[in-house]
């Protein structure tokens, strides 16, 4: 009977903590439409030579329309060199499963903007670009893990490698990169 208990106790805690509360920057609703976008998280992150790169996801619900905010930051004390987006631009999520999903760009693009920080030095290039999922593969991304990223900018296509556990330098949390879909997919509803 003990075991009963303990078995039942452990499965409502494992129940209660898989449940992640979805967390909004934006959360309004006005005569226009609604428009819906969930807390940016960071999946992607390099430090090398006094250069950082970081890549944060966030899901955008505009009037019953789903979207992928991405949004790529580069640091340096160096040139930054610019990746543009452009109307062909593309993102290939290769899933664990084997399954690759493509996502289109929802605007027209750019290059994005750059930023000088005279207290470190540094020069900072932000862009950003919202992309639409494709029919039916919102119900693949729910189920399988990303393993990588690939990105179809302008000129050139880059890949960058999904981490299972990612402890950030920038602001010191942990996140699970790989799973960023799995887990807030439920959040655009």
């Amino acid at each position: 009977m003990k075991r009963l208990l303990l078995l039942t106790f452990l499965m409502l805690q494992m129940g209660l903590h898989a449940q992640k509360k979805c967390e909004y920057s934006s959360n309004f609703t006005d005569s226009i439409g609604s428009y819906k976008e969930t807390v940016q998280k960071i999946v992607y992150e390099k430090n090398f030579a006094g250069t950082s790169s970081y890549i944060f996801f966030s899901l955008i619900n505009a009037n019953e329309t789903p979207l992928l905010n991405f949004q790529f930051i580069q640091k340096s004390k160096d040139f930054i060199k610019t990746y543009c987006f452009d109307k062909n631009s593309r993102i290939y999520l290769q899933l664990a499963n084997g399954k690759i999903i493509t996502m289109l760009i929802a605007d027209e693009g750019s290059c994005g903007s750059m930023i000088r920080d005279e207290s470190q030095s540094s020069n900072i290039r932000i862009s950003t670009g919202k992309f639409l999922f494709m029919k039916n593969t919102m119900e693949e991304l729910a189920k399988s893990p990303v393993s990588l990223i690939r990105i179809k900018y302008a000129t050139e296509t880059v890949d960058y490698i999904m981490k299972r556990e990612l402890l950030s330098e920038l602001n010191g949390e942990k996140s699970y990169p790989e799973n960023f879909f799995i887990d807030d997919l439920k959040c655009l509803n």
